[in-house]
């Protein structure tokens, strides 16, 4: 499935799939699912995983500034502290979306 369109609406990410389905993401939990090499770290040909020292949540860390489409596979996000190297598949997205399809209180 593709998302067919994406709007933050209050600490969640709503996404509307091209079958029709809606789900929500928290937007901490997007934020935490960061699949980049700074936030995940990389793996080497043998398997080793190398990863940076984790850092504080900074302000504005979980506030989404946009979201754009990359190619005909993925999105990326740009956060409120600049944070923006993350590349979410939309397979990535949709298995993140399996997780917390409900809707936000109050809708």
């Amino acid at each position: 499935m593709r998302p067919v369109d994406m709007q933050a609406i209050g600490r969640d990410l709503a996404v509307r799939w091209d079958n029709g389905q809606e789900s929500y993401i928290p937007l901490h939990q997007l934020r935490g699912a960061c699949p980049c090499a700074s936030c995940k770290g990389e793996t080497d040909i043998f398997g080793n995983l190398y990863k940076g020292t984790a850092k504080a949540a900074e302000t504005g860390s979980e506030t989404l500034v946009r979201i754009t489409a990359v190619g005909g596979y993925g999105v990326q996000p740009v956060w409120g502290d600049g944070h923006s190297s993350g590349i979410f598949t939309h397979d990535y997205l949709l298995k993140l979306a399996g997780t917390c399809s409900t809707p936000p209180a109050g809708s």
